[in-house]
C-alpha cells in the first residue's frame, strides 16, 4: 500500500522525530569520525551543460511539486526588498537580493534529495525533499547552512558599512534619488567600486564551500569537514569550470529576479537540481 501523509501537524511531528532519532550518530557524522575523503574528478564545460540539461529534466518531471515550493523564493525576495524600502534601508536592497546566491545552496537541499531519488529510479515529490530531516547527517547539513547564513549577514553588514563610508550616513529620501546618486556621483561610484569586489569575495567563499558539499552530505556517510574540504578540492582542481558555474548561477538568478522576482520560482529549482548532477560528475563514486 502506498504511503500517505496524514494531517500536517502529525506528519511534521513524525519527521522532526525522525530527525532526532540518533543524536550520537549525528555528532559522529558532524565531526567526520571514520569518514574518508572521496576522490574528485576534472570537469569541464560539457559537464556543466549536462548538469543543466539534467537539472532541467528533473524540474520538468517534478514541476508540479517543485513550482509550489519554488514560489517561496520570489516571495522571500519580495519581502526582503519591501522591508528595505519600507524601513528606508534602500542601500540594502541590492545586497539583500544578491544574497540569494549566498543562501541558495542551503535552501536547495530538498531539491538535491529529490534529484537523488529520481536518479535512483525512486518516486520523488515535494514531501521527499524533507527526507534530509531524517538523515544522520542532518546535523552537519544544518551547521553548514547556518554558516552560510552567517556569511549572508556579514555580507549585509559589510555592504551597509561600505554605504556609510561612501554615500552615508544620511539615508536616501527615495529610491529614485538613491539610484540616481549611486550611478552619477563620485560617492556612488566609490560605493560600487568597493561593493563589487567585496561581494565577489563572499560569493567565492560560498561557492568554494558549497559546490558539492551539501549533495555529498546527503549522498554519503561523510562528516562536515570532509564535505567542505572535498568542495574546496573540486574548486581547486577545476578553477575555471567552477568559476564558470558561479557565473551561470549569477546570470540565471539575475534573469529570474528581472521578472518581478517571479522567475526565481523556475531558475532556483533548476539550479538546485543541476547542482546535484554537477556533484555526481565532480566526485567519483564510492
Amino acid at each position: 500500500m502506498a504511503n500517505t501523509i496524514g494531517n500536517p501537524l502529525s506528519w511534521g511531528a513524525h519527521v522532526l522525530g525522525l530527525a532526532g532519532h540518533d543524536i550520537s550518530a549525528v555528532t559522529r557524522e558532524l565531526g567526520g569520525e571514520g569518514s574518508a575523503p572521496p576522490a574528485v574528478r576534472r570537469i569541464g564545460v560539457a559537464d556543466l551543460r549536462a548538469a543543466l540539461r539534467l537539472g532541467l529534466a528533473d524540474f520538468s518531471a517534478l514541476r508540479s511539486d517543485v513550482l509550489v515550493a519554488g514560489l517561496l523564493y520570489p516571495i522571500i525576495g519580495a519581502c526582503l526588498i519591501w522591508a528595505a524600502f519600507h524601513r528606508s534601508l534602500l542601500p540594502l536592497a541590492f545586497p539583500l537580493l544578491s544574497g540569494f546566491a549566498l543562501v541558495g545552496p542551503a535552501a536547495a537541499v530538498g531539491l538535491y534529495e529529490m534529484s537523488r531519488r529520481r536518479e535512483a529510479g525512486k518516486s520523488a515529490g515535494w514531501a521527499d525533499g524533507f527526507a534530509v530531516l531524517s538523515s544522520p547527517r542532518f546535523g552537519a547539513i544544518l551547521v553548514l547552512a547556518l554558516a552560510h547564513l552567517a556569511v549572508f549577514f556579514v555580507w549585509i553588514l559589510t555592504a551597509y558599512g561600505i554605504f556609510l563610508m561612501t554615500m552615508g550616513p544620511e539615508l536616501p529620501t527615495s529610491a529614485s534619488a538613491f539610484f540616481s546618486e549611486a550611478v552619477s556621483t563620485p560617492s556612488g561610484w566609490a560605493m560600487i567600486a568597493l561593493g563589487i569586489p567585496a561581494g565577489f569575495v563572499f560569493a567565492v567563499l560560498v561557492l568554494a564551500t558549497s559546490v558539492v558539499s551539501f549533495p555529498l552530505l546527503i549522498d554519503r556517510p561523510v562528516g562536515l569537514p570532509v564535505a567542505v574540504v572535498t568542495s574546496f578540492r573540486v574548486a581547486r582542481e577545476n578553477p575555471v569550470t567552477v568559476a564558470l558555474w558561479g557565473l551561470i548561477v549569477v546570470v540565471l538568478l539575475a534573469a529570474g529576479s528581472a521578472v518581478l522576482l517571479l522567475g526565481l520560482a523556475v531558475t532556483m529549482p533548476i539550479l538546485g537540481h543541476a547542482t546535484w548532477h554537477l556533484y555526481r560528475r565532480a566526485v567519483a563514486p564510492a
